[in-house]
């Protein structure tokens, strides 16, 4: 079997020219397959997902981290989601015939070559962080772009590529390598945004919430709702059932209804038969067991 390798690099744009240009990158790039991509104007953020083999994922990382740096000014932009830069992370996913170092090693490669192009200064995460405390998104993005200067000044949060200062419209990125996660968020029937702090503050794990969940409070405007955006680092560990049960015992303290729920990005099919199999008391439920997928296993042996 090839090798199969993710990417799901965030842009800090909602603009919809801006998004285009930068998934025209993509599709430019052979044998770099475009999966997914969501943006919105609460967040202003694109986040793009596309897989392909060492090569052509790289080349996509590249292309569309220049085109981003070329037409994003950091200094216009303002968004929800907490952020670093035009193109605030990068991170490399393993799927099939990769390991995780072969991510991390890919990871370096864009790191370095986005600051010796494009000037961009670097700091590496997840499994390529090169100190503890930078496998924490959270810490790497402390004081978001409003402070990033005063903050790189320090000698602890001194970038792993490029200059001590911003790059002057892009900022800096972040990147690196982890296993896959789910983006899942949850709206609320509120509009009261202490109430929805209250919620993802029980949810995130470094608050006394859930292991491998971190959560955010979004106002969603003139839908007269809240957000809890929520990253699941281990799905496995911390099933979505049981996210999605925390959130309702929450919001009912407050007596705030769920209206809906959403994927931010795609999701693996084990946590959809998870919730089918805690939901629907189905026994023995496996991927194996949905239609699709046991038709492209045969197909795929024949």
């Amino acid at each position: 079997m090839k090798e199969i390798i993710e990417c799901v690099p965030n842009f800090s744009t909602s603009d919809s020219e801006i998004v285009k240009a930068i998934l025209d990158e993509v599709r430019g790039i052979e044998k770099a397959y475009l999966l997914d991509y969501t943006y919105d104007d609460y967040y202003s953020r694109l986040v793009v997902s596309y897989v392909g083999n060492r090569d052509s994922v790289l080349s996509a990382a590249i292309n569309t981290a220049k085109k981003a740096i070329e037409l994003i000014n950091m200094n216009k932009h303002e968004g929800q989601h907490p952020r670093i830069g035009a193109v605030d992370v990068v991170p490399f996913i393993p799927i099939r015939n990769v390991e995780i170092e072969d991510c991390v090693e890919l990871a370096r490669k864009f790191g370095r070559t986005l600051t010796e192009e494009c000037g961009v200064p670097i700091y590496l995460y997840g499994e390529a962080a090169t100190k503890p405390e930078r496998n924490d998104l959270d810490w790497v993005r402390r004081g978001e772009y409003e402070k990033l200067e005063e903050m790189m000044k320090k000698p602890e949060r001194k970038p792993d590529f490029g200059s001590g200062s911003p790059h002057p419209t892009a900022g800096a990125t972040i990147t690196g390598a982890r296993q896959v996660m789910v983006g899942f968020n949850v709206n609320l029937g509120t509009s009261n945004m202490e109430i929805a702090r209250k919620i993802a503050k029980a949810m995130h794990a470094k608050k006394g919430g859930l292991a491998y969940v971190k959560a955010m409070a979004t106002e969603i405007p003139n839908k007269n709702m809240t957000q809890i955006g929520m990253s699941i680092t281990s799905f496995e560990k911390t099933p979505l059932h049981r996210v999605f049960e925390l959130i309702r015992i929450e919001a009912n303290r407050y007596n705030v209804p769920i209206v809906s729920s959403e994927f931010c990005g795609l999701a693996p099919l084990k946590t959809i038969t998870d919730a089918a199999q805690h939901y629907l008391k189905i026994d023995n439920l496996t991927e194996d067991r949905v239609l699709e997928i046991a038709i492209q296993r045969a197909t795929e042996k024949g």
